[in-house]
């Protein structure tokens, strides 16, 4: 497989946009979370001959969307649902990943003037604390908002759904692929 470079990104960026209409991309779980259960490992579901890189990439993107959801929803239900969210890092540029986690969420993410995370928002909490500024400064000023489309609403509920069920319905299968993973060296 050729190696992404740093001119690889528009061409790839102009080819996921093109494939908006036929982008039915198999379902990736390929950002497993980390949890006690050893043993879970990512999984592409709905793979077909037509589906080529381009398919395969978004599936990942979708499925950081999908992972984001459900924390998002597993803080609601802790009583931490969040008053906004704010994207941040290299998954803001170009415009693809953050419109994907906003329609897969149905929420707005505010991308902020500077983007460069959590070295920006540490140099913030120092400030805050040796009194620089005041407690609840905020350093992330929106430069823009990304709204989630209603057009692929339905659909990406219904492929969170089956998301949601893949871990329950390939748990014994994952942990027996680990097993045999785990003795073979490498």
């Amino acid at each position: 497989m050729a190696c992404l470079t740093s001119s690889s990104w528009p061409k790839l960026r102009k080819l996921l946009r093109a494939r908006t209409a036929s982008w039915r991309c198999p379902i990736s779980r390929a950002n497993a979370r980390r949890s006690t259960t050893r043993g879970r490992g990512g999984l592409i579901l709905g793979l077909t001959l037509r589906h080529g890189r381009a398919h395969l990439y978004r599936a990942l993107l979708e499925s950081i969307g999908y992972g984001v959801r459900h924390i998002l929803e597993s803080l609601g239900e802790a009583g931490g649902a969040p008053k906004r969210l704010v994207a941040v890092g290299g998954g803001t540029k170009g415009g693809l990943w953050a419109q994907i986690v906003s329609d897969v969420t149905g929420l707005p993410q505010e991308i902020p003037a500077v983007t460069i995370g959590a070295c920006y928002g540490d140099a913030l909490l120092a400030a805050q604390g040796i009194g620089l500024v005041p407690a609840g400064t905020s350093w992330a000023t929106a430069a823009e908002v990304v709204r989630p489309s209603d057009s692929t609403r339905g659909l990406y509920d219904e492929l969170y759904s089956i998301y949601r069920s893949l871990y329950p319905a390939t748990v014994e299968q994952a942990h027996a692929l680990s097993r045999i993973q785990s003795n073979v060296a490498d």
